[in-house]
């Protein structure tokens, strides 16, 4: 028997957009979602084809009949920390256009990762990034989220505590543009405790003193194939990694992320595909 709160749960993955951008939301409907992740373009790439007004009258038409929640991703090339000019003057005007895009498809939240500064130091990494949002902000004359994801402490990453989050927040000129993004993966292999319940309230506490619980907008639900404070950032199935279920049960019981909208960015290998792990997620929430 589901509870309500088993009903109230609102979980998804991230999905492709092959084909299209409208067709991610085929996809989101087809696997179960009440939410999903996309990418508005090719991720891997800096070049990107202009939205046509055809895109997105198609794809908010869409989401008005769906009624699911879309999330849109940073490229991966992008790098708000970076010190090598060519890639930093690359990647402020990117993260512009993708906050214009967002706009454009009606899409809430963009989530982006905090960058690397690459061995040249926190400090000036966490000053590039600060300018780097300041910048894009103040030429988006649209009310798009931006999220900044917490990393998971890998060599030279920014953003892997919530100390570092905040002394970026501090530096940010739109504050009520800016939200957070858990990601739950991150957090533990930077060495926060997520598998039991003071663990979880420790942490929450840590976070909400630093930046805030009513910063915290999405939640990327994912399992670790790595151990807490490892540095790893490698995603397993919802239940199936470090964490492990009885630490997902926990988390989802907690009411600082049982009514927020869930994205798991796990694997699809031939032990679980998307919907299986938003079933997983599902019935640790029941």
């Amino acid at each position: 028997m589901h509870t309500k709160r088993c009903a109230m749960v609102r979980v998804g993955v991230h999905v492709s957009i092959a084909g299209s951008l409208d067709l991610a939301v085929d996809r989101a409907k087809d696997s179960g979602c009440d939410v999903f992740q996309q990418f508005s373009r090719n991720p891997r790439g800096w070049a990107y084809k202009p939205l046509s007004d055809e895109d997105c009258d198609t794809y908010r038409a869409k989401i008005r009949t769906t009624g699911i929640i879309p999330v849109d991703h940073m490229p991966y090339l992008p790098n708000l920390a970076s010190p090598k000019p060519e890639i930093y003057e690359k990647s402020v005007p990117a993260l512009a256009a993708e906050l214009d895009r967002c706009g454009k498809l009606g899409i809430p939240y963009l989530v982006t990762h905090l960058g690397h500064h690459l061995g040249d130091g926190i400090a000036g990494g966490r000053a590039r990034v600060i300018r780097a949002i300041n910048t894009a902000i103040a030429g988006s004359d649209n009310s798009v989220m931006l999220l900044l994801e917490n990393t998971a402490g890998e060599k030279n990453s920014v953003g892997s505590s919530f100390e570092h989050i905040r002394g970026i927040m501090d530096g940010l000129s739109a504050p009520e543009r800016i939200g957070i993004c858990f990601d739950t993966c991150h957090a533990f292999a930077a060495g926060y405790e997520l598998r039991t319940d003071e663990g979880i309230a420790d942490t929450l506490a840590q976070f909400d003193e630093q930046v805030g619980i009513r910063n915290l907008k999405v939640v990327h639900l994912n399992d670790t194939k790595g151990d807490k404070g490892s540095g790893l950032d490698r995603h397993e199935h919802i239940g199936m990694g470090f964490i492990g279920e009885d630490g997902f049960r926990r988390i989802l019981h907690h009411p600082a992320f049982k009514d927020l909208p869930l994205v798991c960015e796990t694997p699809v290998d031939d032990r679980r595909d998307d919907s299986g792990n938003i079933a997983k997620v599902r019935e640790l929430a029941g």
